[in-house]
C-alpha cells in the first residue's frame, strides 16, 4: 500500500467509494444528497491536505485533515477517512490513521479531534480507541443513522505533541 499527497485528479477515484457511503447516511455527517462538486469541495478545496492510499495503483481510500477551529484552538485538526468497501479489511483504515498523525505532526497540528462518530459505526470506534484516541464526550442521539434512528455520537480526541 502506498500512501500520498491526492491531487484534484485523484478524486474521481475517491468519488467511486464517496458517493455510496455518503448516500447511505450510516457514518458521515455528510447530506446524503451531496452532489460531486460540494464532495470534491470538502475534501480536496478546504481541508489543509488530502491523501489518497493506492494498492496496485488503484485508490482504495482517502483522508483529509484540516483545523478544527481557528485561533486558540488552531493546534486541534480534524481528519476525515473513507475506504472502499472493496478494501476493507486489508488495514488500509489503520494505515490512513497512522499516516494522518504523521501528516498532522508535519502541518503543525498537536493534537486530532473526531467531531461525530456515531456509536453504531463500531468498527471506527474500535480502530480509534486502538490507536489510542479517547472518548471525551458523548452526544446524545447527534446522529441521524437512517435505520438506527437517533444515535449517540462520541468526540474523541488525541494529542500529538
Amino acid at each position: 500500500m502506498t500512501i500520498r499527497r491526492a491531487t484534484r485528479a485523484d478524486f474521481p477515484a475517491i468519488w467511486t467509494f464517496f458517493e455510496p457511503i455518503a448516500r447511505a447516511g450510516e457514518t458521515y455527517g455528510f447530506d446524503r444528497d451531496i452532489d460531486r462538486a460540494q464532495a470534491e469541495r470538502v475534501w480536496i478545496d478546504v481541508p489543509a491536505a488530502t491523501y489518497v492510499a493506492e494498492i496496485d495503483d488503484a485508490v482504495v481510500g482517502s483522508y483529509y485533515v484540516k483545523a478544527n477551529h481557528g485561533g486558540p484552538g488552531a493546534h486541534v485538526c480534524n481528519c476525515g477517512y473513507m475506504v472502499d468497501p472493496a478494501a476493507r479489511g486489508r488495514g488500509v483504515a489503520t494505515a490512513l490513521c497512522e499516516h494522518s498523525q504523521d501528516a498532522a505532526r508535519a502541518l503543525g497540528f498537536q493534537a486530532m479531534q473526531f467531531n461525530l462518530v456515531a456509536v453504531s459505526n463500531a468498527g471506527a470506534v474500535r480502530l480509534w480507541t486502538r490507536l489510542g484516541f479517547a472518548t471525551v464526550g458523548r452526544l446524545p442521539r447527534a446522529f441521524d443513522h437512517p435505520a438506527e434512528g437517533y444515535v449517540d455520537a462520541l468526540v474523541m480526541y488525541k494529542w500529538l505533541g
